[in-house]
Order: structure tokens, then sequence, then C-alpha cells
């Protein structure tokens, strides 16, 4: 994901109580691309973008109507 991408992600985390930071994948390079990490320290932190998207997913269990993702994120743009 890019960053304006990541700023989405964050907001849906936190409405959602989903712990995780969003950060690029090079401190150094914002403009590159962006995971979901356990703690924002780039030195100790550790990528748990699929936890979080595991933990995505179970809030919105497959089957019910208007059921969430399945696999990837799916976040409303800023324009709607």
């Amino acid at each position: 994901m890019d960053a304006e991408q990541a700023r989405h992600v964050a907001a849906v985390l936190r409405r959602l109580g989903i712990p995780g930071e969003v950060a690029p994948e090079d401190p150094e390079n914002a403009s590159g691309p962006w995971r979901v990490y356990d703690t924002a320290d780039p030195v100790t932190r550790r990528d748990v973008t699929a936890d979080v998207l595991a933990s995505v997913t179970a809030k919105f269990p497959e089957g019910r109507p208007g059921s969430g993702p399945s696999r990837g994120f799916v976040v409303p743009s800023g324009d709607e």
C-alpha cells in the first residue's frame, strides 16, 4: 500500500479497535510501500500485516450480508 492507502488503513484499524502501527517499510522513504507493524520502532518492529488482515476479516464473518474482505484491504476512498 502507499502512504494515502496507509492513512485509510490506519483509520479503519482505529475504528475497529485493532492494534497496529502503519508505517513505510523503509523509514527513510515515505513514498515507498507501507506495511502494518506491531510497534512504531523501526529497529524492533515486526511486520504484522497478515495478522491484522486476519483480524479485520474476523470482524466481518463470511456469509453475512455486507461481509467484509476475505483477501486484501478494502478501504473506502476519502472522496465518498
